[in-house]
């Protein structure tokens, strides 16, 4: 009877001792895990449900180095959200940031310390350690968990919102034409377009030659879109005019090399179609303007008409200029 209690008392003790070599750990009041993480949790459901490889968290965090400057902040987010939403990766190393996250449930706040090497250059892929980063020390994160959002839901909302862009896209390219055709009949237009579907329309003649491939053109221009919305120019009162004008912008004439791919192709086709001292029309299709994709305030399937100005060109070797005829009277 009494070996059997010795027994006992000795394996529990032995428990104990195997449960405390465990959970040793250097920094104070932080376990160590199995999964290499040492962390300190204030808040813990560990029943909850933890996130998985491929699901989304949101996380109100933050991270500092061995010197206790703060390096990241989520509350300090440009955008104005105080957390940070991103999917949870394969972990890049033992005791990781994302073996830590698994540990978390919704709603658990916790502190994790953590290779300063590893993250940067395992977890963050750097080259080198950046110079507020001492090597061999660690970092601290804080962080508390607000959201899960299981991968097959993500992968389900994405499905429909590309459902939804796609037929948008289709929609749009459908009704392009109609919207071409009714701005060319308001505006009395008859010009043919070119095979590209270009319609140029000279206003003024220029004189001289045209600019070939890889010349460097000097150009005035407003673009609008088919109801009359300005959505850029290099015409100072005319981005007044359209409410469009930024301080912090210089409005003049901008110089761009043609036909290299540089511009949309209707720039590149009709610039090339002008003479110094030209002033003419672009009317451009989106099949060669910003297509499907748009651009800022350009919708997808959207035809342009710019008003462009060719004021001179240069070579591609930078030979002298060809200007535009001096205005009568100067």
């Amino acid at each position: 009877m009494k070996q059997t209690l010795l027994a006992s008392c000795v394996g529990a003790v032995l428990t104990v001792v195997t449960i405390t070599s465990c959970n040793k750990s250097p920094y104070p009041g932080y376990s160590f895990s199995e999964n290499g993480v040492y962390s300190k949790f204030y808040k813990h459901d560990e029943k909850g449900v933890k996130p998985a490889e491929g699901d989304y968290v949101r996380l109100v965090m933050s991270y500092k180095n061995s010197k206790d400057s703060v390096l990241f902040d989520s509350k300090k987010n440009p955008s104005g959200k105080s957390y940070i939403e991103f999917p949870l990766s394969k972990s890049t190393f033992k005791g990781s940031f994302e073996d830590a996250l698994t540990m978390m449930s919704v709603g658990d706040s916790a502190s994790f310390i953590i290779s300063a090497d590893s993250v940067y250059l395992k977890t963050f892929r750097a080259k080198e350690l950046p110079k507020y980063v001492v090597k061999g020390t660690m970092l601290t994160f804080e962080a508390a968990l607000q959201k899960i959002t299981p991968k097959a839901e993500v992968e389900a909302e994405k499905k429909k919102k590309m459902e939804e862009r796609n037929a948008m896209l289709e929609l749009r390219k459908n009704e392009e034409p109609k919207a071409m055709a009714k701005y060319l009949a308001d505006n009395k237009i008859t010009t043919k377009p070119s095979p590209t579907g270009l319609i140029y329309i000279e206003k003024t003649k220029g004189k001289g030659a045209k600019p070939t491939k890889g010349c460097k053109v000097k150009v005035n221009y407003t673009g609008r879109l088919l109801d009359g919305t300005v959505f850029d120019t290099s015409d100072k009162e005319a981005a007044k005019k359209a409410n469009l004008y930024n301080e912090q912008r210089p409005y003049e004439p901008i110089e761009i090399p043609i036909g290299v791919g540089q511009v949309i192709p209707g720039w590149d086709e009709g610039i090339m179609m002008m003479n110094p001292g030209t002033k003419a029309q672009l009317i451009i299709p989106s099949s060669i303007g910003y297509g499907e994709q748009g651009q800022g305030p350009i919708t997808p399937y959207s035809t342009l008409v710019f008003e462009v100005e060719l004021l001179s060109f240069s070579a591609a070797d930078a030979a002298p200029a060809a200007q535009a005829p001096a205005p009568k009277g100067k």
